[in-house]
């Protein structure tokens, strides 16, 4: 070979070796250790493979009408167009929402008349679980005991995940009495006077998301004294405001009550569920400040853990949300329809139980309509729920909760039926 071959041959070597050395690390993907996670084994998905006319759904979490069908509120499509009409422009919001949105969402909590109002630090938050993220955010940094928080035993699937990630360590408290498909109480009780004093309890504040099974107000009182002699700071998720009872005031009396009662409060807000706004994420988080001056300083900083999260919130839900709580006619409009929603809810609870009744079932059903709100915890267990599906197209989670919102005047009688074949 000729030398200014040879010297060519040798500097194209050495610029393949670091080529070749980098397919040598890329061999080894960058994320060969990220694990499998678990399959989604979901409900609707086993619902959707079954071709069985007359199956039912009982796991979707969203309201459905008596047709079993997604259900827009009259009051929504009219805020909407009045919305569009408007033609306003898309600008950014500020880091905290929408004021107009806030405002309203603060009175329809905390009470229109309440002095606590003006001590409510609020923003807007991507929904429910947004408002639970950034308190867990705000609690973390920020709450000077542990960083513990205790769920409740049950609890909706998403808290773990999200305080988890909040820097949390979570534990429970009992909540859910298996044997009597009701509320254990005294375990509550107990557990609060347990565990360490001034530490953060979060509570559903109403519709206990999965057992629809609530204190009563009375109950919530113990609750509140409990707290209050042990420290604890309450932090409530109220998701269903209106939905569980079809008032917004009683949905809202164990909120208000720590409130008077002189507790610090933090407080998740939703209107997926009570205003039908699933999909467009509006919600609110809120702090009761002890002082104006105090309110100023946790505002400023909620702004600033808001802002790396995804700086300000989106804008059209708000709107619709503002329309609908600052109109005096669309807002009672609204309150008339989400009534309509859980009336319907509580009337398919009453159905199910007296058509299971009626079959001549020996078992006690009556917690079925003690229980509040879309979800019901049954009592039936894992081989029960597999026997629905398998033998009577009946779809539910495995722990015996169903939605009732998937009930209708059509399918009731077949659910009796298939629940008294299953269970007797």
């Amino acid at each position: 070979m000729l030398p200014a071959l040879r010297i060519a041959s040798r500097q194209v070597t050495a610029r393949r070796a670091p080529a070749v050395a980098a397919q040598a690390v890329r061999a080894g993907s960058t994320w060969a250790n990220v694990p499998q996670g678990p399959p989604d084994v979901s409900v609707t998905e086993a619902f959707k493979a079954d071709s069985f006319e007359k199956k039912i759904n009982l796991g979707v979490g969203a309201y459905r009408d008596d047709q079993g069908k997604p259900y827009v509120l009259p009051s929504v499509r009219a805020a909407e167009d009045k919305v569009i009409a408007k033609r306003l422009n898309k600008e950014y919001l500020g880091i905290t929402g929408l004021p107009e949105f806030t405002t309203a969402a603060a009175k329809l909590a905390y009470g229109n008349d309440s002095p606590a109002l003006e001590r409510v630090v609020i923003t807007q938050s991507i929904s429910g679980t947004g408002a639970l993220r950034i308190g867990g955010a705000f609690l973390n940094r920020f709450f000077p005991g542990a960083k513990t928080i205790y769920i409740p035993s049950p609890s909706w699937a998403n808290h773990k995940a999200v305080f988890s990630d909040s820097g949390f360590k979570v534990k429970e408290y009992r909540y859910y009495n298996k044997n009597t498909i009701g509320l254990d109480f005294e375990g509550l009780l107990a557990d609060l006077n347990a565990a360490p004093k001034e530490s953060i309890f979060l509570f559903h504040a109403c519709a206990h998301n999965p057992t629809g099974v609530d204190p009563t107000p009375e109950q919530w009182k113990e609750i509140s004294n409990v707290v209050k002699a042990q420290g604890h700071y309450p932090f409530f998720d109220m998701a269903y405001q209106g939905f569980a009872s079809g008032d917004t005031n009683k949905d809202a009396f164990a909120l208000r009550h720590f409130v008077e009662q002189g507790h610090g409060v933090a407080l998740a807000q939703s209107f997926a569920k009570n205003m039908g706004l699933y999909g467009e994420r509006v919600g609110a988080f809120s702090i009761l400040a002890s002082s104006l001056e105090e309110k100023k300083r946790i505002d400023s900083q909620i702004k600033i853990l808001i802002r790396p999260f995804y700086s300000n919130p989106p804008l059209h839900g708000a709107r619709i949300a503002a329309e609908i709580l600052n109109s005096p006619d669309l807002y009672q409009q609204w309150l008339g329809e989400v009534k309509g929603m859980a009336d319907r809810i509580i009337n398919m609870r009453a159905l199910l139980r007296s058509n299971l009744e009626k079959l001549g079932s020996t078992h006690d059903w009556s917690h079925i309509t003690s229980q509040i709100g879309m979800f019901a915890y049954t009592g039936l267990d894992p081989d029960s729920m597999d026997k629905l599906a398998k033998e009577h197209s009946v779809y539910a989670t495995k722990n015996g909760r169903i939605s009732v919102a998937g009930i209708t005047s059509g399918n009731v009688g077949r659910l009796a039926e298939a629940i008294y074949k299953v269970k007797g």
